[in-house]
C-alpha cells in the first residue's frame, strides 16, 4: 500500500507539471520550477509563509535603512561642503604667505592675470577679493570681525540662497557704497537689523571709524564663517588696507565639477605659482580642503559610519534569507526527492531554489526602495526631521537623492545575498530520495 501510494503521488504531480513540460525544452527548467513555487497557494503548507515573509521584510528594512542613510549621509556631507565653498571657493590663488598663514599680504591681479585664469580648463568662474580686519561697534557693544571686500563680478548665488533680511547690495572695485552685508549672529550679539547703521573701526598706526548702512543679514549656521565675515565693496577694503588700485588677497576660483579640484589646480601650479607679480610678491594656490583640512577630515569620516551601516544592514538581510530558504527547503523535502528520482541533478535543483530566493530577494527591493525612497521625499520636501543648526550646522536633516547608487545598492545586495545562500543551498545535496518520500 505505501509503494502504491508513492507511485501515485509521482503520477500526480506529474499530471500537474504535464501541460507545461511540453515547453521545457525552450526554458530554464530550475526558473520554471521555482516560479511555479512561488507563485502556487495550495493551502496544505502555511509553514513557509512566515519564513518567506520575515526574509522579504529583511530584505526591504535593510535597503530602505541603507536608502535613508547613504542619502543622509550625503545630503549633509554635500550640504555642508557647499557652504564652505560658498564662503572660500574651490580654489584661492593668492600670495604665497598669506596662504600660508593669517597674515594679509597683497598680491596683483591684473586683467591679464584674471583672463588666464578664467581661460583655465575646468574653471567656471573667478573673483578677486581683499581682506581687513576691523570692529563693528554700537553704543551698546562692540564686535571684532572680518571685512570681506567683493568686486561687480561677486557670485552672490550662495548668499542670495541664505539672505534673512534685506538684499545683496551691488559691490563696486571703483568708488565705496558703504553698504554692509552682516551675519544674523553679529546682528543678533549687537541688535541690529536691516537699514540700521553702524560704524566700523580699523586699527593701523592709529584708528579710522568709517559708517556703514546695512543693506542685508544672511545665515548659512555654519558658526565659524557667520561668527567673523561680513561683506563690503572691494574698493572700500583696498583702500582700508592701503593697497594699489590692482591689488588684493587673491582670486577665488570656482571649478565646474567639484571631483576635479586637484587636477583644475595642477594646471595652476604649472601656469601660476612662483610667478611674481610687478611688486614682487609670489603668487600661489590652495584648494578649499588645504584651507579647511579640519572639515574636510570631519566629513571624511562620515563615510565610515556609512560603510559600518551598510554592512550591518546586508548581514541582517542575509541572516533571514538563509533563515527562510532553509526553511524553505526543509518544508520542500518531498518534492526535491520527486525531482531526484525523476532525473534532476543536484545543481539544477540548486538552482531551483536559488532562483526562489531571487524572487524573494526582489520583491523585498521593491518595498525597501518604495520604503526608502519615499522617506527621503518626504523629508526632503517637509523637513519633517529637525536639528540643532549651533551642533550640526543645518536647521534640518538634509538629504541628497543618488540614483546612480541606489541602482548600485540594489545590485550589491541582490548579488551579496545570493552569494551567501550558496551554501546552505548544499543542503539538497544531503536529501535522499527514498527518504525523503517517506514524508508525503
Amino acid at each position: 500500500m505505501i509503494l502504491l501510494h508513492k507511485i501515485n503521488f509521482v503520477q500526480e504531480k506529474i499530471t500537474n507539471f504535464a501541460p507545461e513540460f511540453q515547453s521545457l525544452k525552450n526554458m530554464n527548467f530550475p526558473l520554471f520550477i521555482a516560479r511555479r513555487i512561488y507563485s502556487k497557494n495550495d493551502g496544505q503548507r502555511m509553514v513557509s509563509k512566515p519564513a518567506i515573509r520575515i526574509a522579504t521584510a529583511g530584505v526591504a528594512i535593510g535597503l530602505a535603512v541603507m536608502i535613508v542613510s547613504v542619502s543622509v549621509v550625503f545630503g549633509f556631507k554635500h550640504t555642508i561642503r557647499d557652504k564652505v565653498v560658498g564662503f572660500g571657493s574651490h580654489i584661492q590663488v593668492g600670495e604665497f604667505m598669506t596662504l600660508q598663514n593669517a597674515d594679509q599680504r597683497p598680491v596683483a591681479m591684473t586683467d591679464s592675470m584674471m583672463a588666464a585664469l578664467r581661460r583655465t580648463d575646468g574653471v567656471r568662474h573667478v573673483q578677486r577679493f581683499a581682506m581687513r580686519q576691523g570692529i563693528l561697534k554700537t553704543d551698546e557693544d562692540f564686535l571684532g570681525v572680518l571685512f570681506k571686500g567683493v568686486g561687480p563680478e561677486f557670485d552672490s548665488t550662495f548668499i542670495h540662497q541664505n539672505i534673512v533680511e534685506g538684499s545683496i547690495p551691488a559691490f563696486s572695485d571703483s568708488s565705496s557704497t558703504n553698504k554692509l552685508l552682516i551675519s544674523k549672529s553679529m546682528a543678533d550679539k549687537l541688535r541690529l537689523k536691516s537699514g540700521d547703521r553702524i560704524f566700523a573701526y580699523f586699527i593701523d598706526n592709529g584708528v579710522r571709524a568709517r559708517r556703514f548702512d546695512i543693506s542685508g543679514i544672511y545665515q548659512t549656521n555654519l558658526s565659524q564663517y557667520d561668527d567673523a565675515i561680513c561683506y563690503i565693496d572691494l574698493y572700500t577694503a583696498v583702500k582700508l588696507n592701503g593697497w594699489e588700485p590692482d591689488q588684493v588677497s587673491g582670486a577665488e576660483v570656482s571649478v565646474e565639477n567639484f571631483l576635479k579640484i586637484d587636477e583644475v589646480e595642477e594646471i595652476f601650479i604649472n601656469k601660476v605659482n612662483r610667478q611674481v607679480d610687478k611688486y614682487g610678491e609670489t603668487y600661489s594656490t590652495k584648494t578649499i580642503q588645504e584651507l579647511n583640512p579640519q572639515l574636510f577630515s570631519w566629513l571624511e569620516l562620515l563615510d565610515l559610519n556609512v560603510w559600518i551601516i551598510l554592512a550591518l544592514m546586508v548581514a541582517v538581510a542575509a541572516v533571514t534569507m538563509i533563515s527562510g530558504l532553509l526553511i524553505i527547503i526543509l518544508e520542500r523535502t518531498t518534492m526535491i526527492g520527486v525531482l531526484k528520482a525523476l532525473g534532476a541533478r543536484n545543481k539544477t535543483i540548486r538552482h531551483t531554489f536559488l532562483w526562489f530566493a531571487v524572487f524573494m530577494i526582489g520583491r523585498g527591493l521593491l518595498i525597501g526602495n518604495l520604503l526608502g525612497i519615499g522617506l527621503v521625499l518626504l523629508q526632503r520636501y517637509t523637513g519633517l526631521i529637525k536639528l540643532d543648526p549651533e551642533t550640526y550646522y543645518v536647521s534640518t536633516v538634509p538629504v541628497e537623492i543618488n540614483i546612480p547608487l541606489i541602482i548600485l545598492l540594489n545590485i550589491a545586495t541582490l548579488l551579496i545575498s545570493l552569494f551567501i545562500l550558496i551554501a546552505p543551498s548544499y543542503l539538497i545535496s544531503h536529501i535522499q530520495p527514498a527518504k525523503s518520500m517517506r514524508y508525503e
